[in-house]
């Protein structure tokens, strides 16, 4: 017996002694070996009848599948011929790393299956044999996979990889594991292939939105196809499962739907219709997304836009309790009219500041938010002006602001404040003697500024005599036309 690859020159045997020939016989003899293939692994030196190796020998070469391996050797010798027959056993030695197939194997597995399940795997060779073979394998250190290996006879084993840990694609889409295939010789040779594990995706991930709520703000002028907000949303699982689609929820009032809508692909929501900040300030929208999985799994965000005014809002003005006509007597402060505003707006587009007509008697006070008093402000005369046209003017602080004015009249009335006056303090009237009683002599006119009963006039003579006489006595006059 030799071992495998022994170098040329080395001894196998004494074929001179095993044969009981002399020395001085081996040269004419002449010794010959000769193998069935013709091969010359084998050869006889002349000289000491030693028998040595010609050649190297590669017993995975010669004997391949073959536990023992004996090379039949037949020594031919002449003078006489004769035909000896010798075995020689090819010892193995461990020259030979297990070998895969391949440098990787993909193997694709679900992300649903059951720990305890097994995948087969293709095992490596080994051209050795006995401990010199394949003995084993192993993994390199991991959570997930573990190996079972069964013999079926001393070359062949069945290889399962046996899931110990359940999967999540989501987690870890891909598993690199070393396969690692070892012998048992000395040394111990090894050889590794990697397992590239994909795991299939099934739809167990509902989408999950980038915030739980959005807040957008937006003027209450935003034109239709004006941007709002981006939604965003992912879903870990991969293919169909992960292909999202938006949409407002089910529970969305049509008074929203009117205004805004979603593009279901990109998540974007824009205005569609009129929005108005008096009507409503605050939307609250809720939306989905939707993956396309077999059973389809939903995410949910809340979308909060907060509508801020324009001052697109003019003030309302309304003037109540008006007492006219205004006495001409009326006190400073008296109170003429109560005057109400309104804006509809906010904020500073929705401040009121309420002014009047210069330059007449009255003024505007403030009383309690949102309304004002007019009140008398200065002295009244109805007989110079008998009433007042005014211009009350509202006008916010909006930028641009917006105003309102009302015109209204107060009648001044009269007070009996003007005595009757004649043109002149006197009178020399002429007169014939001896008119008849009840001739007319002279009229008197005087006149009132006041109106009304305030200015009916009554003529009478005041007390006097004439050298003891009374004056009415001599002359009357009429009352009612002097």
């Amino acid at each position: 017996m030799i071992p495998e690859e022994s170098k040329h020159g080395t001894f196998v045997g004494r074929i001179a002694q095993d044969l009981g020939l002399q020395i001085s016989d081996i040269n004419s003899r002449r010794p010959r070996i000769i193998t069935k293939d013709g091969s010359n692994y084998f050869q006889v030196n002349l000289q000491n009848g030693i028998l040595f190796v010609n050649r190297v020998i590669d017993r995975e070469e010669l004997c391949p599948e073959i536990n023992i391996c004996i090379v039949q050797l037949e020594v031919i010798l002449d003078k006489p011929v004769q035909v000896h027959h010798i075995n020689v056993e090819i010892e193995d030695i461990n020259d030979n790393y297990p070998v895969f197939s391949s440098n990787e194997f993909k193997l694709q597995i679900s992300e649903v299956r059951q720990t305890g399940s097994f995948f087969p795997l293709e095992g490596a060779v080994d051209a050795d044999i006995g401990t010199n073979s394949i003995t084993g394998y192993e993994l390199n250190p991991n959570d997930y996979f573990a190996l079972d290996v069964q013999s079926y006879t001393h070359k062949s084993k069945s290889v399962k990889l046996v899931l110990k840990k359940p999967l999540d694609r989501e987690q870890t889409p891909i598993h690199n594991i070393t396969l690692i295939a070892f012998d048992s010789g000395k040394p111990k040779l090894s050889g590794t292939a990697q397992l590239l594990i994909t795991v299939e995706d099934v739809n167990d991930n509902a989408p999950v939105f980038d915030q739980a709520i959005y807040r957008a703000s937006l003027l209450e002028n935003a034109i239709k196809g004006t941007f709002v907000i981006k939604v965003n949303a992912v879903d870990l699982d991969e293919g169909e499962n992960s292909k999202i689609t938006y949409a407002f929820n089910k529970l969305v009032p049509s008074t929203v739907r009117s205004v805004f809508n979603i593009e279901e692909k990109t998540g974007i929501i824009r205005v569609i219709g009129h929005i108005d900040f008096e009507k409503q300030n605050i939307y609250e929208i809720a939306v989905e997304a939707i993956d396309k999985g077999p059973k389809v799994m939903a995410g949910h965000c809340m979308v909060l836009v907060n509508i801020m005014d324009v001052n697109d809002n003019p003030p309302e003005l309304t003037v109540t309790s008006l007492s006219v006509p205004v006495s001409e007597d009326s006190p400073p402060g008296t109170v003429v009219a109560v005057i109400s505003v309104y804006d509809r707006d906010s904020d500073e587009n929705g401040k009121v500041n309420c002014h009047i007509s210069p330059n007449v008697p009255f003024k505007i006070t403030t009383t309690v938010k949102e309304y004002y008093s007019l009140i008398v402000n200065g002295p009244l005369d109805r007989e110079r002006t008998s009433a007042y046209n005014l211009t009350i003017t509202a006008t916010d602080e909006g930028s641009p602001s917006l105003s309102i004015t009302k015109s209204i009249q107060i009648q001044i009335s009269d007070v009996n404040d003007n005595p009757p006056s004649f043109q002149q303090i006197s009178h020399v009237i002429s007169i014939k003697e001896n008119n008849p009683p009840g001739s007319h002599i002279y009229t008197l006119s005087a006149t009132d500024s006041d109106t009304s009963q305030n200015s009916f006039i009554t003529y009478s003579l005041t007390d006097g005599s004439i050298d003891g006489i009374p004056i009415s006595s001599y002359i009357s006059i009429n009352p009612e036309n002097g």
